[in-house]
């Protein structure tokens, strides 16, 4: 059986995240940001493996959207690291982060455009 592209892609960036993490703490960044970094980077792969794991298209699109916010955080603290002299390259990390949200958004907007017109019994 093949194994879920977007499962695949967000536990790949979780891993990614959770390297840096320990490079930056490393370098005794201040915890509490890196902390943020940590959280909303790996939660984008924790929400998409629930909604794998849902009980109904609504838990789905919900587990999906959650994942999508997360990622846009994720970006804001890639970002904030980088302007702030933390994070020297974030290209990377950008680039995955951007790939995963519009994977995320593409699904999102598919599967709620398509219970939209999917008639009612």
């Amino acid at each position: 059986m093949k194994e879920n592209n977007l499962k695949i892609k967000s536990f790949a960036f979780a891993v990614i995240v959770v390297n840096t993490f320990k490079t930056l703490k490393s370098r005794q960044i201040d915890y509490a940001l890196i902390r943020q970094f940590l959280r909303s980077g790996t939660s984008v792969g924790a929400n998409v493996a629930e909604a794998y794991g849902a009980i109904s298209d609504a838990e789905f699109s919900s587990k999906l959207s959650i994942s999508y916010k997360e990622s846009l955080e994720t970006k804001f603290w890639i970002s904030l690291l980088h302007e702030t002299g933390y994070l020297s390259k974030s290209e990377f990390l950008t680039e995955k982060c951007d790939e995963l949200s519009k994977i995320l958004y593409t699904i999102i907007k598919k599967t709620r455009i398509e219970k939209k017109t999917t008639p009612s019994k």
